[in-house]
């Protein structure tokens, strides 16, 4: 009796352009998950989620702990990362008046992702200013170009 492992159908079929943007598909021009990728991986929001998976934060307690933010960035990022639904607001009814971020539970699971890629930069960030030190080392003429 042959024992030999079947063939498998393809299963690199594409999806109808609707179930595939309500899915989400990070390599189509359309998809609304490249907005959330854009929103997480930003410099300023991997490091607004760090820091916010200590606890929650006032807006200038954030400002101070995440190093050469602007008023501006901070804000901004903000509120893409609270449209988004991974960070809380709560604006604080007292005197003076206070704002107060925290993560809310998705917002929780992206900073754990995230603090995973920023923990292998730090790890290798010897590595990688190394091969750049190499790249830089070689004439423009010999490095790799594009074909």
């Amino acid at each position: 009796m042959n024992k030999s492992p079947k063939k498998r159908a393809d299963t690199t079929e594409r999806l109808p352009l609707s179930e595939a943007v309500r899915r989400g598909d990070l390599l189509m021009e359309a998809c609304p998950s490249r907005d959330v990728l854009k929103h997480v991986t930003s410099r300023w929001g991997v490091l607004i989620l760090m820091v916010l998976e200590n606890g929650t934060r006032r807006f200038s307690e954030l400002r101070r702990a995440v190093g050469g933010v602007s008023e501006r960035m901070l804000a901004q990022t903000l509120q893409w990362l609270e449209a988004d639904g991974l960070i809380l607001r709560e604006a604080k009814d007292v005197v003076p008046p206070h704002v107060e971020y925290s993560l809310t539970p998705l917002g929780q699971e992206a900073a754990e992702k995230v603090r995973v890629l920023a923990d292998w930069i730090e790890i290798r960030i010897g590595d990688v200013l190394a091969a750049r030190e190499r790249h830089e080392a070689q004439p423009v003429s010999t490095r790799n170009r594009a074909k």
